[in-house]
């Protein structure tokens, strides 16, 4: 049976999603994204699937318009990413206060469920932040090594981690959440997805097309953001900053190979690094 593209449902960086077929959707890869990239994150997202996590049934990869994709299970819902810009156009006063707009507390409770788990047929997390923090143009060989020595003095846990635990990644339905793109999920430290989100909220340049309303509401919510994340993790695994601060110039090391991080957010991200004289 031939199934057609549907409508356009989202974009990012590497990949568009459209609707394909009753309850499916298809994630096909942009000229940055190969195969095998969509192969592993069809591996990982049923790995994750099989240790009971909300994650949507990955199906299988096909090819269509000579592209790459993978067809998944059709969340029907809205992003934490989505809520908070929806939430955002109506007024900046309606976020004054400590409403919880980007999902600290449920991030961190989904964070900590995908933490509780290990699993096999995983990259070993340390080797591919090594990977990542070598591919960056943006640090000198010295400030690589000495990142990685740093990253290979702290403890070592065999942990499920997803990688990528931004509030665009979190798919909100009714009273359900659901944890996509597990493309960079390995085994290792639950420190390093937390770092990772910590730097997201207090670095993320909001797309250029949204007013820079937005992106003044967003500045207002980033340090309440992240102290309600951590509290909300602290308190269901004893991991607070103590523990994540020594992961930040290495996961702000790795960030510097993303293809869609503006060159503001670059320049942030190696101020992180520096800041820590390694």
């Amino acid at each position: 049976m031939t199934v057609l593209l549907g409508q356009k449902l989202a974009e990012g960086g590497c990949a568009e999603v459209f609707e394909w077929g009753e309850g499916k959707i298809v994630k096909l890869a942009k000229p940055n994204t190969n195969e095998w990239a969509l192969r592993r994150e069809l591996n990982h997202s049923r790995i994750a699937k099989s240790c009971g996590l909300p994650v949507p049934d990955a199906y299988e990869l096909i090819h269509t318009d000579g592209r790459p994709g993978i067809v998944f299970e059709h969340i029907k819902g809205e992003s934490l990413m989505k809520r908070f810009v929806d939430r955002a156009a109506s007024a900046l006063q309606a976020f004054s206060g400590t409403r919880d707009d980007l999902g600290a507390a449920l991030t961190a409770n989904l964070l900590f469920q995908v933490h509780q788990q290990s699993a096999e047929g995983l990259p070993r997390q340390r080797e591919s932040l090594e990977y990542d923090i070598r591919s960056t143009a943006y640090l000198t060989e010295k400030e690589h090594d000495a990142v990685i020595d740093h990253m290979n003095r702290l403890p070592e846990k065999e942990q499920l981690c997803h990688g990528d635990p931004n509030p665009g990644n979190i798919l909100l339905r009714e009273h359900d959440a659901f944890l996509i793109d597990w493309n960079n999920a390995s085994i290792g430290n639950p420190e390093a997805d937390l770092a990772e989100y910590i730097l997201m909220i207090r670095y993320t340049i909001l797309p250029s097309h949204l007013p820079e309303l937005f992106n003044q509401v967003l500045d207002a919510k980033r340090e309440s953001t992240i102290l309600s994340f951590v509290a909300e993790y602290k308190g269901l695994s004893g991991i607070g900053h103590a523990e994540i601060v020594p992961w930040l110039p290495v996961i702000a090391a790795r960030k510097l190979c993303a293809d869609a991080i503006s060159e503001e957010e670059n320049r942030f991200l190696i101020q992180e690094v520096r800041s820590f004289n390694l």
